[in-house]
């Protein structure tokens, strides 16, 4: 493999390391903040970040066209973001984590719904383990920790249209970091909206609310989209797939030693099975070397 071909792989790494520990991070700091009132902050100052560099490289700051950067925003930004920390109000960093990080599982149903791309038996497999491992999650019978769960697929859900998206109705040409910048200001200003309307705007200005927000808006989103993009754009959807699920991995990991938070039995057997089925799903796509729709860089 050449030196260069490494890069979008070494993208991959770097994108699930940040967004593994900022599960940490952005828990944290909901002692300080209301959920998506934190979430447009990240969002939006992550989108002045990516309009000071565009500006900075003397691009055009040309705005891609608003029937393809729309829906993404509202999809990644307004729907991923928010959804994601929402559901941390409710959840541990750990058990969220992993609940989002389903994105794979979600892909295939909506691949096989709106595109009527044929669903392998392996898949209906790893289907069947992940509704396996929600129920762990949930644990119904002592009915505990619904909403965030709920809030955390969405989540998931939302991150996986967002890529379908991308994909499928991504014009011509399109500038990567204009793109990111202008789906994150879309995004953004609507959860803001939102924030106003649904949550008391009341506001702990601490230290650790500073540096949550600074690690959200640099690294964990503007830098992060950006890593993000730049991998599905190079890799197939399956290796894309695999590599984000370190993210999880670390998530649980930093939230046990950081946190402590400690998974019962029944949670960790969901998350376990979960994180197998996902796995299930990327070494599938990697056997096959998938090179189909999901792989297939935009134009």
């Amino acid at each position: 493999m050449r030196f260069t071909s490494l890069w979008p792989v070494v993208s991959l790494g770097a994108l699930s390391l940040i967004w593994g520990y900022n599960w940490v991070v952005m828990k944290s700091a909901l002692k300080d903040c209301p959920p998506l009132l934190f979430a447009s902050m990240r969002v939006l100052g992550g989108t002045a970040i990516l309009f000071l560099l565009l500006k900075g490289m003397n691009r055009s700051l040309r705005r891609p066209p608003l029937g393809f950067i729309l829906p993404l925003g509202l999809l990644q930004s307004t729907g991923f973001v928010g959804c994601t920390l929402w559901a941390l109000e409710y959840g541990g960093a750990g058990k969220t984590a992993i609940l989002v990080y389903m994105m794979p599982l979600w892909l295939i149903l909506l691949a096989w719904l709106c595109l009527g791309e044929r669903i392998p038996n392996i898949h209906w497999a790893a289907l069947g383990l992940a509704a396996l491992g929600i129920v762990f999650i949930l644990e119904p019978w002592r009915i505990h920790g619904g909403k965030g769960v709920i809030l955390a697929l969405f989540s998931g859900f939302f991150w996986a249209a967002s890529a379908i998206w991308h994909k499928k109705r991504a014009p011509p040409g399109l500038d990567l970091l204009d793109a990111t910048a202008w789906q994150m200001l879309f995004g953004g200003v609507v959860l803001s909206g939102l924030a106003l309307c649904i949550e008391p705007m009341h506001v702990n200005f601490t230290v650790g609310l500073g540096w949550a927000l600074f690690y959200n808006a640099v690294p964990g989103n503007a830098l992060a989209w950006l890593l993000w993009s730049y991998s599905l754009h190079h890799l197939p959807s399956g290796v894309a797939g695999m590599g984000t699920l370190l993210a999880p991995a670390v998530g649980i990991l930093s939230a046990w030693l950081q946190l402590g938070e400690r998974p019962g039995p029944f949670e960790g057997l969901g998350m376990f099975v979960l994180f197998f089925a996902m796995l299930l799903v990327s070494w599938e796509h990697l056997r096959n070397k998938d090179e189909t729709s999901f792989s297939a860089a935009p134009e």
